[in-house]
């Protein structure tokens, strides 16, 4: 194998980190359990986004039609903790209804690129069921994906938005399985236009609406769900932490990877192109070729995200999940698009967040499913990094948060 050069900011390499972090001391990471009274262990969660693609990619093929066989390989691959899309709006309109759902995106490989028919209860407890019985824990979101009745542009008020919610918590409580629920995002990569339809166009996360939106949901779920730990995930305005106002968040989901901590997108010609495919055919053809000529440059500034994030979390004294992260956004099995790199990228990320003791979960990539071919066959990369991830230290401010006794109270 080629030399591959990591300049981190510990001047450690990457086997010595993970000889570093796999040291760690069984007398870290320790919390008072409030029932027992005694010191339990919190290891940070090695986590994984599979979003609606858990009910939406169900075909013959796709990945998700056998859910005992992609838990299983799941677990085999060292993680224990997924976030899925809920659904909150169909669930709170009437949860056992057929829905059409149009597709996001024809050239990605999460959801549907068709249209597609789904019905989100009983198979979202089901699921949750399933994973429950692989000892897999649970953190809910949505991308408000779009129904024939466009649902989620309907959404009229910060109360109507935790309502929503909370319909859609009660169908899993009835059920007896709000047990193996981490936490709750409101809104996938919140205020984005793409992926928060109920919102004005150009919302900006800081202004007064948004923040409405943000403490008013929260503020209506704590009353009926006060141990659930809530957020919305962030992935743009990281330049505005000092200023953020996520009083009411009971953590940060940061998603991070170098393509939106750097100008790597320009060079390589990707501008999020969500049918059509020329922007795939600029990955292909550059992709590599950018990396490569500035691995370190890119890895630099992947580092300088990754080091504001942990100020924020300092700052704020709030644990950090990424569920999303590190190298490129998009990427798929394709002739020309080499993984390599990708978990090269991806290595260099997950050691520089399980070094820090900020998060309490941590997802390798945005590809670690089983539609992803390349990502998902090298078990061994997988192992390896769980286990750098399970084997992390948690700050102490943080493991006397709700978060880490949510933890707890889960383990």
């Amino acid at each position: 194998m080629e030399r591959r050069t990591f300049i981190k900011l510990t001047g450690t390499s990457t086997a010595l980190a993970a000889r570093l972090l796999t040291n760690t001391k069984p007398d870290t990471n320790l919390r008072l359990n409030k029932k027992t009274n005694e010191p339990v262990r919190i290891r940070p969660l090695a986590i994984t986004m599979w979003e609606f693609s858990w009910l939406e990619r169900r075909w013959p093929g796709a990945g998700y039609e056998d859910w005992d066989k992609a838990l299983s390989e799941l677990v085999d691959r060292g993680y224990d903790a997924v976030r899925i899309d809920a659904f909150p709006h169909l669930v709170a309109d009437d949860p056992k209804r057929k829905r059409r759902l149009s597709p996001h995106w024809d050239n990605q490989c999460w959801g549907s690129p068709y249209y597609t028919e789904v019905q989100v209860q009983p198979a979202l407890n089901n699921f949750i069921r399933k994973c429950r019985e692989y000892r897999i824990k649970v953190a809910l979101s949505t991308w408000w994906r779009e129904d024939s009745e466009k649902l989620s542009t309907t959404i009229k008020s910060a109360r109507e938005l935790g309502l929503i919610w909370k319909k859609t918590l009660d169908s899993i409580n009835e059920a007896g399985l709000l047990d193996n629920i981490i936490y709750v995002d409101l809104s996938n990569e919140y205020s984005i236009e793409i992926w928060t339809p109920y919102l004005p166009k150009n919302t900006a996360r800081n202004s007064d609406l948004a923040v409405q939106y943000m403490h008013e949901s929260i503020d209506v779920l704590k009353e009926t769900y006060p141990d659930i730990p809530f957020c919305f995930s962030i992935t743009t305005e990281f330049e505005k932490w000092k200023t953020e106002d996520i009083s009411r968040q009971d953590l940060l989901e940061l998603h991070i990877w170098i393509a939106n901590s750097s100008e790597f997108n320009d060079e390589v010609g990707y501008h999020f192109q969500r049918f059509g495919n020329d922007d795939y055919k600029n990955l292909q053809l550059n992709a590599l070729s950018v990396y490569r000529n500035r691995e370190n440059y890119w890895l630099d500034k992947l580092s300088e995200k990754i080091q504001l994030s942990i100020k924020w979390s300092q700052k704020a004294q709030l644990p950090i999940i990424t569920t999303e992260c590190w190298g490129p956004i998009d990427y798929k099995d394709m002739p020309l698009l080499d993984w390599e790199w990708v978990k090269e990228a991806c290595e260099y990320g997950t050691i520089q967040a399980a070094q820090s003791g900020r998060w309490i979960a941590i997802a390798t990539s945005n590809f670690c499913g089983p539609q992803f071919v390349g990502m998902w066959s090298d078990i061994e990369w997988h192992k390896r990094l769980t286990k750098i991830i399970h084997d992390a230290p948690i700050a102490d401010d943080l493991l006397r948060g709700k978060l880490a006794g949510r933890i707890d109270k889960l383990q």
